[in-house]
């Protein structure tokens, strides 16, 4: 696993990635800054007390509020929008780690943003519901990391293996390493959370991904049956 997580990060150099590098530190900064201007704004226009200087004081708070709801759920919108291209990255990887796999279909922009739409909104929804445990301390912590690990671990490695392998050959060899997903899986959500990181933890976590899903489709090629 170590060694999975240490060639993403240096697929970061490679030429073939830095394209989508760009593109992800673009999208990254646009989204957080939407996110956090409709939250703000939600926020703003909920008047809270009629006195002027409480309310003042409620706006300030409000924005302070904004910026830890946009923190929360930036992981969840991140992954969701440079999700739409990573499957470059995974392409990049094979080319220089597996050469000798076939080349696959690109999926058609359609599919692809229908599918990272629906993993945006089952990943907000459930992080909104986590907020009712936000003052709760080490649960929320651990609730949000179990919950955001297995989400973007699953939506991760779907990504990755579905470009080789029938979704029925997908769901038992994600079921048998589901303990060492979702652990990385929050690790990456982690990652999301840190400035400046959080941009390129996609990229990190895809080339992750297929070197996890080579490694483990190596080990069961017995059992599974390929595309």
């Amino acid at each position: 696993m170590i060694s999975a997580i240490s060639k993403g990060i240096k697929q970061l150099n490679d030429p073939a990635t830095r394209q989508v590098v760009w593109i992800s530190v673009g999208v990254a900064i646009l989204a957080f800054l939407v996110l956090f201007a409709c939250i703000e704004t939600a926020l703003r226009h909920t008047a809270m007390f009629q006195t002027g200087w409480m309310e003042t004081v409620s706006d300030f708070l409000g924005r302070l509020a904004a910026l830890v709801l946009t923190w929360l759920m930036f992981p969840a919108v991140i992954s969701a929008v440079v999700g739409l291209f990573l499957e470059r990255v995974a392409n990049a990887v094979e080319a220089r780690h597996y050469p000798g796999l076939a080349s696959v279909p690109e999926q058609p922009f359609a599919e692809a943003l229908l599918a990272a739409g629906k993993f945006l909104v089952i990943l907000v929804a459930l992080n909104l519901c986590l907020l009712v445990f936000i003052f709760t301390g080490p649960l929320y912590l651990l609730l949000f990391y179990v919950v955001n690990g297995y989400l973007i671990s699953r939506e991760f490695f779907e990504l990755v293996a579905l470009r080789r392998l029938t979704a029925d050959a997908v769901r038992p060899l994600r079921k048998q390493h589901q303990t060492a997903l979702v652990f990385i899986g929050a690790v990456f959500a982690f990652l999301m959370t840190i400035p400046i990181v959080n941009l390129l933890t996609p990229i990190i976590a895809t080339s992750t991904m297929v070197h996890l899903f080579e490694d483990w489709r190596a080990a069961d090629a017995g059992a599974l049956v390929t595309t």
